[in-house]
This record gives structure tokens, C-alpha cells and sequence, in this order.
């Protein structure tokens, strides 16, 4: 039995591949019937769990109750998407995002959710760090927009360079990741290279110390509370 529950999440999971818009599209039909199926199998499972277990415990258990929800949610959505369809109404599948529920409140879950809670236990205690790299990316893109965006200077393409706050804060979010180096800083290179002082302070500054110290924050808080996790606490 855990192992059909699991098989069928998976495949519950694995719709989103499939539906529009899909990588590999198949017809509504067909991924329909497999959600359905799924739920149906999913509705069995939490009704086999409510034979074998008080009624009073049952209905206090939190993990149940969002199963249910997350079956009604998706039979709802399913059923709006469809009639939509009928009438060439484009719409959303909105409950695709709550799918991911079935993995983690399902009683064979339990090794999930421990680590479903060390996640949620470790997110305030990184939200200081994450807080200190916004405020550095807003700054920076500040700098960015006063030094260069009175300047006229122009992309490759012959696009306004640092003209718009907003845009000039994710091209320096991307260059945090280096998926834009060095292409963001040429147009402010080309007009002098002593511009390229202000992406090496950035590079160092957020992608070298913040992100370091961000993977380390969580690594250590994660690590952390995922000991006591295991130590002893009831993690149901």
C-alpha cells in the first residue's frame, strides 16, 4: 500500500509535465482521467485511514484534513477547467500548486515532513541574512542607475542601459548568479573601464561573501534543527 500511494503521487506530480502548457501535451482527456484516478486512490487511502483509526483522532489530525481540502480543491479546479474548455475559455490549472500536499501529509510521509519542518523552522533564522543581501542589491542598483543611467549609454542590442530601476535590480540579481557576466557590465566598460571596479565590489560583495554566508546560515540552521528533529521529538 505504501508503495502504490507513493506510485500514485508520483504520477499525480508528474501531470504538470503534460498538461497545458506541457513539455510533452497531452489531450485534457486523457490527463483528467489520470488525475482523477489519482484522487480516487488518494480518497481511498485517507478513507481506509478513517476505518482504522478513532473518529475523534481522525478529525484532529491536521494531515487528513488537508488531504481533503487538497481533493475538493482539485476536483473543483478539474471541473471549472473542463467546463471552461468546452466554451474555448482560456484559463489556469491553480491547483496544480496544491499537489505537492499529498507528498507531505500522507502518513507514509514521515521522513518528508521532518524535513518539510526543518525547512520551515530554519526560515526565520536566515530571514536577517536574506534581509542584509536585499538591502545590498537595492543599494548597488542605486549606485548602478545614478552612475550610469545618466549616461545614454546603450546594450548590444540598442537598448536603454540601467534606464529603469526595476530592471536594473534584476540584471544585478542575475549577476549574482553570473548567467550575465560579462555582458551586463561591457556597455559601462566600453565607456571606461574604470566602471568595471563597481561590478568586481559586487561580484565580491554579494556573490562571494552574502552567498556564502547564506549557504552557510542555512546549511547550519538546517543541520541544526534536524538533530532535534531526529533526537527524540515527535515529529507527527
Amino acid at each position: 500500500m505504501r508503495t502504490a500511494t507513493y506510485f500514485f503521487i508520483f504520477l499525480n506530480l508528474s501531470l504538470a509535465v503534460f498538461e497545458e502548457p506541457a513539455v510533452y501535451p497531452l489531450p485534457f482527456l486523457v490527463t483528467s482521467l489520470v488525475e482523477v484516478l489519482c484522487l480516487l486512490v488518494f480518497f481511498g487511502r485517507l478513507t481506509h485511514f478513517a476505518k482504522v483509526t478513532l473518529r475523534n483522532v481522525f478529525w484532529k489530525d491536521t494531515k487528513n484534513i488537508c488531504i481533503m481540502v487538497a481533493i475538493l480543491l482539485s476536483l473543483t479546479d478539474l471541473a471549472i477547467y473542463g467546463v471552461l474548455g468546452i466554451y474555448n475559455v482560456r484559463s489556469v490549472r491553480w491547483s496544480r500548486i496544491v499537489r505537492p500536499i499529498f507528498l507531505i501529509n500522507f502518513a507514509e510521509s514521515r521522513q518528508i515532513r521532518r524535513a518539510f519542518r526543518s525547512i520551515r523552522n530554519t526560515l526565520p533564522e536566515i530571514t536577517y541574512v536574506f534581509l542584509l543581501f536585499m538591502f545590498s542589491l537595492l543599494m548597488f542598483s542605486l549606485m548602478a542607475l545614478k552612475l550610469f543611467g545618466e549616461r545614454n549609454l546603450q546594450t548590444a542590442e540598442g537598448l536603454p542601459y540601467f534606464k529603469n530601476y526595476l530592471e536594473t535590480v534584476f540584471d544585478l540579481y542575475v549577476l549574482v548568479t553570473t548567467a550575465n557576466s560579462p555582458d551586463v557590465m561591457m556597455p559601462a566598460f566600453d565607456f571606461s573601464s574604470w566602471y568595471a571596479l563597481f561590478f568586481i565590489a559586487f561580484v565580491i560583495i554579494n556573490t562571494y561573501i552574502f552567498m556564502s554566508l547564506f549557504l552557510a546560515v542555512v546549511y547550519n540552521n538546517y543541520k541544526k534543527h534536524l538533530k532535534v528533529m531526529f533526537g527524540g521529538l515527535n515529529c507527527d
